[in-house]
């Protein structure tokens, strides 16, 4: 019977990825590189700091990641702040509380920053749901290495076995699964461009999931 749920945040819970996105270009531009549509699709999952540690390499830039990373989140949140129209995803906000309601353990396990997770728990009311909060900016490797997973398993209070990831993306997906752990794939408009097919179940709407369907996969 699974116990814990370890959702992922960009993607799953609420879409910032066009915000992401505005910010990554906005940067790219002020760098004079040109990231192509395939190139930025392999980064999804994966921390800012690997982002822009595999942007260095690519373009050969002399700039500081540090710098790199400094840059892109002040455009990031200043585009964040004046978003009005950043909703949770359908249905979500429901299947959290409902697995809340029904005791179920829930962990965030997000390539995010800290600070991003907080601005968007903050923003609307999440806190109170999640027992524990994982943030990629904390593993030197981001996803698909396993990293983040087997350690937000490890704060599970049942065994990895018990556990289930939700996640939207391919590197998601793989790193749940080297990490052991069960996967539903959130397939959404968002996640048209990843290859699900190795979770261990697809879901596309919210509503194919509830305290339930989960305890029992």
């Amino acid at each position: 019977m699974k116990q814990t749920v370890i959702f992922d945040m960009d993607g799953v819970i609420v879409d910032t990825e066009p915000v992401h996105r505005f910010a990554y270009f906005q940067h790219f531009s002020e760098l004079n590189i040109d990231v192509n549509e395939e190139l930025f699709s392999s980064f999804t999952g994966n921390s800012t700091r690997n982002v822009f540690q595999k942007v260095k390499t690519i373009f050969n830039l002399n700039s500081d990641v540090e710098d790199l990373i400094i840059r892109k989140r002040t455009i990031f949140n200043d585009a964040f702040d004046h978003k009005e129209d950043l909703e949770l995803l359908d249905g979500v906000e429901k299947l959290i509380k409902n697995l809340h309601e029904n005791e179920m353990q829930l962990i965030l396990a997000s390539s995010a920053s800290k600070v991003t997770i907080d601005r968007v728990f903050s923003r609307f009311g999440l806190h109170p749901y999640f027992s524990h909060i994982v943030s990629g900016e904390d593993f030197p490797k981001s996803k698909p290495h396993p990293a983040i997973f087997e350690y937000a398993a490890s704060l599970s209070k049942a065994p990895k076995e018990n556990c289930i990831v939700i996640e939207d993306s391919t590197n998601g997906v793989l790193a749940a699964k080297a990490a052991g752990i069960y996967c539903v794939g959130y397939h959404s408009f968002h996640s048209k461009l990843q290859d699900l097919s190795e979770a261990d179940k697809i879901v596309n709407h919210f509503d194919e999931l509830d305290y339930k369907v989960i305890a029992n996969l």
